[in-house]
């Protein structure tokens, strides 16, 4: 009962198969092709006397089906083994041109470009051809495995493209994942730092004209900050050998340049010789954490970053002493800082600490 279900399942799944997207109509191959098979059909004819010019004239005109051997798959399938098996009849089998053997192009091309449905009906007509055409068990066999090889030649490089294709679009996706991390965590950070100064600056102005003209000037450099971030990013996208941007834990210094709640950065270990992208995934997680507390974490007085570099793994720890928000809905930040550390084998917590304050704890491997 199992096995008739999936024998089911799988003639269901064959049947409504579409056509592959992208086929070309014609191609350079086809042209040479087509214009090599013309002069070696007559050439044989010339060759072998005992073959009738009527079969070489059969195969003549079958020779232009390989121009819709893509478009019109079953079509030029059921025209060309169909007037065959007519043409053996009504000749009373007369011998074929060794010319035609460029017909198993086109049972190849039907598994390859043909929907399920037409493979399904081309493999009957081809099929029923040959049973039709050999008299000898050994030639029926034989010429059952040649139309075969043919047709499952087809399929077998049908899948092949769509697996290529699916793993084309896989890297797409992290790319664009990637992408997203990197704008996320780059322009987020000054920008909150932005907004924030400016609220601060708003609020103190009608009190101290002084602070906005001490906010603009935190603004500037916030946004100078920002727009030389997006000119590195813009380098590595149009620069592919540049993998990354240049930043690693010796920049973890920086976060304490932006405005808004200290920061206070311990570094312990050696972390000399980190690999370029645990220290750019370092950096960055730090670089979101701090932008999270400065956002989120109310009434808070300092932010702590320590990184400790040890033997095998690099660990990453950002405290706050503010007061924890509730837990929402996860944002795009906490989820690209799991994606990230994930995807060099590490792990990314986030959550509230012990008594007050939140806590993100990353940790990466050295050889990531």
């Amino acid at each position: 009962m199992l096995l008739a279900s999936s024998a089911s399942s799988y003639h269901d799944g064959v049947w409504n198969e579409p056509r592959p997207p992208g086929a070309p109509r014609r191609v350079w191959r086809d042209y040479a092709l087509i214009g090599l098979l013309v002069p070696v059909a007559v050439l044989e004819g010339v060759l072998r006397p005992e073959l009738p010019w009527s079969a070489v004239a059969l195969t003549l005109a079958l020779v232009p089906t390989l121009w819709w051997r893509r478009s019109h798959p079953l079509r030029v399938v059921v025209i060309a083994f169909g007037a065959t098996l007519v043409a053996r009849f009504v000749m009373g089998g007369d011998p074929d041109t060794y010319t035609a053997v460029f017909m198993l192009i086109l049972p190849y091309s039907l598994s390859r470009w043909g929907s399920g449905r037409e493979i399904l009906a081309g493999a009957a007509v081809v099929l029923g051809n040959v049973a039709l055409s050999m008299t000898g068990l050994t030639d029926l066999v034989g010429a059952f495995a040649v139309v075969s090889m043919a047709l499952l030649a087809g399929i077998a490089i049908r899948f092949r493209a769509r697996f290529q294709q699916r793993e084309r679009d896989q890297v797409k996706l992290l790319e664009r994942e990637r992408l997203a991390r990197d704008l996320h965590d780059t322009v987020a950070h000054h920008v909150s730092a932005m907004a924030i100064r400016a609220q601060a600056g708003l609020a103190r102005a009608p009190k101290d004209p002084d602070a906005a003209v001490e906010a603009l000037k935190v603004i500037e450099a916030e946004a100078s900050r920002a727009l030389a971030e997006m000119r590195t990013m813009v380098r590595v996208l149009r620069q592919p050998a540049e993998l990354d941007p240049a930043r690693g834990v010796a920049d973890l210094v920086e976060l304490q340049k932006g405005s808004g709640v200290p920061v206070e950065v311990e570094i312990h270990g050696d972390v000399g010789e980190i690999m370029p992208s645990t220290g750019a995934a370092i950096f960055r997680l730090a670089q979101e954490s701090v932008t999270n507390a400065r956002r989120h974490a109310r009434h808070a007085t300092r932010i702590h970053v320590m990184v400790t570099a040890e033997a095998a793994e690099i660990r990453l720890r950002v405290t706050d002493d503010g007061e924890a928000t509730a837990p929402g809905a996860t944002g795009y930040g906490l989820l690209g800082m799991a994606e990230r550390a994930t995807l060099l084998g590490g792990t990314c917590e986030a959550g509230p600490a012990p008594g007050r304050g939140w806590t993100v704890t990353a940790v990466l491997p050295r050889t990531a």
